[in-house]
């Protein structure tokens, strides 16, 4: 069995699958086995593909239903990251309702100029707001475990209906998968709800929300960010990074040593279970 990846992940599982060969996507017709990270595939260069490994749990860029066509399997890598997802997500919380991003920037360019009763950096309470989490799965309810800690209310779109969240929230936070369903899910109408002073997190996917309208209500004043994520990644829209109210992180939402090791470790599984012909440990289709 041939198996090709366009990445070599980290931890030791790897080496379980032996004679992986790494490299770039380009038609071939002795692959068996893919291994990408959410990367769209040309099912055409790969007439004897039978399995793609997607090293991420969002498949959004692969056609799993030009795959479940050609009777090509799908796997990928849920319910190992969803710790690792949700501490970012309130590393980003704090990082913006606290403007520690901007505080950092401000000391290290020797612009701390006032003692501390005097600072221009004041920034909005985080214990007692109200939390509205888009999306009730596994990554929702871990940040929901968390925010329990600050003492937040917490309203989340399995009970609370979309509209209701986005105005009542101090701090949004969207933990939906890219689906057909979800692109531009927050739109200019949505964000024009929100609250004078609130904040909208993302560690989904960039598309999830209208990033155009996102910008223009940034650049307004009246709400703040955390971004993890972009429609076109890697590019950041010019406009974005000159903002004092957001902050911006390069999709680093599963990137720790010890998650991106388990992930390694669900691929390998998944192809192991292809190899010797059992069901798929996760199954996408």
């Amino acid at each position: 069995m041939n198996v090709l990846a366009t990445l070599r992940p980290p931890g030791d599982a790897w080496e379980e699958l032996g004679g992986v060969e790494v490299g770039r996507l380009t038609p071939r017709d002795d692959v068996d086995v893919l291994i990408v990270a959410n990367e769209p595939v040309d099912l055409d260069w790969f007439p004897a593909l039978r399995l793609i490994a997607n090293y991420s749990v969002g498949f959004d860029r692969i056609d799993v239903d030009a795959c479940r066509r050609r009777g090509v399997a799908v796997s990928n890598t849920p319910g190992v990251l969803d710790a690792a997802v949700a501490d970012l997500t309130l590393g980003l919380l704090l990082a913006v309702r606290r403007r520690i991003a901007e505080g950092d920037a401000a000391v290290r360019a020797g612009r701390w100029e006032q003692g501390w009763s005097a600072s221009p950096f004041l920034g909005r309470e985080v214990s007692g707001s109200v939390l509205g989490i888009v999306g009730y799965g596994r990554i929702g309810k871990a940040v929901a475990r968390r925010a329990a800690g600050f003492d937040f209310e917490v309203l989340h779109t399995r009970e609370t209906p979309l509209d209701e969240l986005l105005a009542r929230a101090d701090v949004v936070t969207l933990h939906v998968p890219l689906k057909a369903e979800t692109t531009g899910l927050i739109s200019r109408a949505g964000l024009g709800l929100m609250r004078d002073g609130s904040t909208l997190l993302n560690t989904a996917r960039g598309a999830v929300v209208d990033e155009d309208a996102l910008v223009d209500e940034l650049e307004s004043g009246r709400i703040s960010a955390g971004l993890d994520v972009f429609v076109h990644e890697p590019h950041v829209p010019d406009r974005l990074r000159g903002l004092p109210n957001v902050v911006l992180t390069p999709h680093i939402a599963s990137a720790t040593y010890e998650t991106r090791a388990a992930m390694t470790r669900v691929v390998v599984d998944n192809v192991l279970a292809f190899r010797r012909g059992e069901e798929l440990p996760s199954r996408v289709v």
